[in-house]
């Protein structure tokens, strides 16, 4: 059947050198049969997203950097002070 739709064996073909070869309307016959066996596209989303009366969820604004502490112009202090203030406490069982 591969001799007479035009194509050579693979291994007639890599023991020459040369590549495999695809006939192209072949191909394309079988994938468009082939492409009568898929299922019907089913509807996935709720709501049709160019309906103007969809219903959707608000748009809220956060800012990004609204939490941001400069601390550029610190005041210097000791480094220990600063350790101090910023290490865990030690915890009072022990």
């Amino acid at each position: 059947m591969l001799t007479l739709s035009g194509a050579k064996s693979a291994a007639a073909s890599a023991a020459r050198g040369g590549h495999f070869l695809f006939n192209w309307p072949l191909l394309a016959l079988v994938a468009l049969g082939l492409s009568g066996c898929m299922t019907a596209t089913t509807h996935v989303a709720g709501a049709d997203p160019a309906d103007p009366a969809a219903k959707v969820a608000r748009a809220g604004y956060r800012s990004t950097v609204a939490p941001y502490d400069s601390l550029r112009p610190a005041t210097p202090a000791p480094w220990r002070d600063r350790n101090d203030s910023v290490a865990p406490q030690p915890k009072q069982d022990r």
